[in-house]
């Protein structure tokens, strides 16, 4: 057993016999542990002392590289922190040398958005023969017109709809109001459900919600994504569809055909533009392949 493998063990033993962690916990410091003295035998580094923050920040890389997601990564440097930190009380090294060192971000993965044609398939899967098809109509028209999260669609009222003016007021998070236009579509497929539909679900005690189950209350978030996910399978839509994959390509679709950023920031809700900007990088992956596939030099 070499010196560091050594003092994995000693600051193991600490943690089961002083601090008195679960069983479980001890398991994953000694996974995370073990996979940093993997890479120090990789790097020919058999001694404590010859660890420094380069040594560190490469072993990081490596992780990062092989596809752990972010968060994943984080909890290995908390780790390594809290190990060498017990390694300088000890007086085994003299100094930590993950102190420099910044947790990662988390990393902003590319949402998954849905095709034209995909979307087009999805709204053709509700039956407009049946009161529920008409609900789930223009559900899904709303999803995708306005960009609503799942919980803003649920919790929408009737008296944050204008069809007049064609646009509602969803209370989004941290109860914030805000504006959001429905379009043509959307708003066409609304009214036809509030007219012959939404009677048909209303009970003697009439809820206010503008989309409304059998029983006549408001659609749950559960069944919201329910219904989302059953017109994708019925569709044949191979990929995972979720209700805010909805959003993310309500978002994309928007940019890609030259909405101004500040205006899709508001319609998502979005507190700060930077969360908004995911979605520029989505289009521009998007003209890359138009460039790759129709350009004859590319």
């Amino acid at each position: 057993m070499n010196d560091i493998d050594k003092n994995i063990d000693f600051y193991l033993t600490h943690l089961k016999i002083e601090r008195q962690l679960a069983i479980n916990s001890v398991d994953a410091y000694a996974h995370d542990l073990r996979s940093l003295s993997e890479y120090l035998v990789a790097c020919e580094i058999g001694d404590i002392s010859a660890i420094d923050q380069r040594v560190l920040l490469g072993f990081i890389v490596v992780l990062n590289k092989s596809g752990l997601a972010s968060r994943s990564v984080t909890r290995c440097l908390v780790v390594m922190r809290g190990f060498f930190s017990f390694l300088v009380r000890e007086k085994v090294i003299n100094e930590n040398p993950t102190r420099k060192i910044e947790f990662p971000g988390k990393w902003k993965k590319l949402p998954k958005v849905l095709s034209l044609a995909q979307v087009d398939d999805l709204l053709a899967q509700p039956d407009k023969n049946t009161v529920l098809g008409l609900r789930d109509f223009a559900i899904i028209h709303l999803f995708y017109a306005s960009g609503l999260r799942i919980s803003e669609i649920s919790g929408l009222t009737l008296d944050r709809v204008n069809l007049q003016h064609g646009f509602c007021t969803p209370f989004g998070k941290g109860s914030k109001e805000r504006v959001v236009p429905m379009g043509s579509e959307a708003i066409s497929a609304i009214t036809q459900y509030l007219e012959d539909a939404r009677p048909k679900f209303a009970t003697k005690r009439m809820d206010d919600h503008l989309f409304l189950s059998r029983r006549g209350k408001n659609v749950s978030r559960q069944r919201l994504w329910e219904i989302i996910k059953a017109c994708a399978k019925k569709a044949g839509i191979a990929i995972n569809v979720t209700p805010h994959m909805l959003r993310h390509s309500f978002a994309t679709h928007l940019i890609e055909r030259g909405a101004d950023l500040r205006v899709v920031q508001t319609m998502l809700g979005h507190v700060d533009i930077s969360t908004t900007q995911i979605y520029t990088h989505v289009s521009r992956e998007h003209l890359k392949g138009l460039h790759k596939k129709f350009h004859p030099r590319a």
